[in-house]
């Protein structure tokens, strides 16, 4: 059974104590990528995952990573 976790007012997923979900670190570059726009990750393959590049990038979420751009 899929758990399906509500939206808040923003549109954005939220776990069930309210916080803004996580990206998983196994995300494609290739799907935020879709998501959010070719300029994602430049430089990185689209088979890379989000963990590795926030590890080299030495960065803590996906959102520190699309305000570096």
């Amino acid at each position: 059974m899929t758990k399906h976790f509500p939206k808040g007012l923003d549109g954005r997923m939220r776990d069930h104590d309210g916080e803004i979900r996580r990206k998983r670190s196994d995300t494609r570059v290739g799907t935020l990528r879709r998501e959010y726009g070719d300029w994602v990750a430049p430089g990185y393959r689209a088979d890379a995952k989000l963990g590795t590049v926030l590890r080299k990038e030495k960065l803590d979420s996906l959102d520190q990573l699309l305000k570096n751009r």
